[in-house]
């Protein structure tokens, strides 16, 4: 197929759905080459990039999304009604940071790290779109599995869960003591 009807079919379904697609999709929809696809993806992107378009491609872990260039933004909003701003709280943050790290992850195992019921800020990471059901663990009671979503990644400008930073092992076990000395403190009080 002509690299430029590719370019444009590929353009057409990226806009159409709105959301990430896989190329493997795309592929198997064109009867091409996954590779194929993917060349012609990275093109695309570097392209558009070069060019200043107010479109980007992005990539969301192995899928590709057609997104507002970043730069477009202030004009974007002075048309189309400012997009609700969600504000992540402290208590938000940190369990958003544990299903990030932990993920699948359940309710009793985030309870269990943070000390403290999590029903409310979960719901609201779900409400944010944020954090997602992801199933239910095989045990008793079958608890509700979490982990984060494509707008986390998109919300964090990552790529994938892999691009988050990792964790000093020395700075885990000094919060790790910091929050046993509170709690020490609390039981006395």
């Amino acid at each position: 197929m002509e690299e430029k009807k590719l370019e444009a079919i590929i353009e057409g379904i990226l806009f159409a759905m709105g959301d990430s697609v896989d190329p493997e999709s795309i592929a198997k929809a064109l009867e091409i080459e996954k590779k194929e696809v993917v060349d012609c993806l990275e093109r695309m992107r570097v392209s558009w990039e070069q060019e200043e378009r107010g479109i980007r491609l992005v990539e969301l872990e192995g899928s590709y999304q057609m997104c507002t260039a970043p730069e477009t933004y202030e004009y974007l909003i002075r048309i189309a009604k400012q997009p609700r701003k969600y504000v992540l709280t402290d208590v938000l943050l940190e369990t958003l940071s544990i299903i990030a790290y932990k993920q699948p992850v359940t309710k009793s195992e985030i309870e269990k790290i943070r000390g403290v019921s999590c029903d409310h800020a979960v719901n609201k990471l779900i409400e944010y779109q944020l954090v997602t059901e992801l199933g239910r663990l095989d045990a008793p009671g079958r608890p509700m599995l979490f982990g984060t979503t494509e707008e986390f990644l998109r919300s964090f400008g990552v790529t994938s869960i892999e691009e988050l930073p990792v964790l000093d092992p020395e700075q885990v076990e000094e919060f790790k003591q910091e929050a046993e000395a509170e709690a020490a403190v609390e039981l006395t009080v």
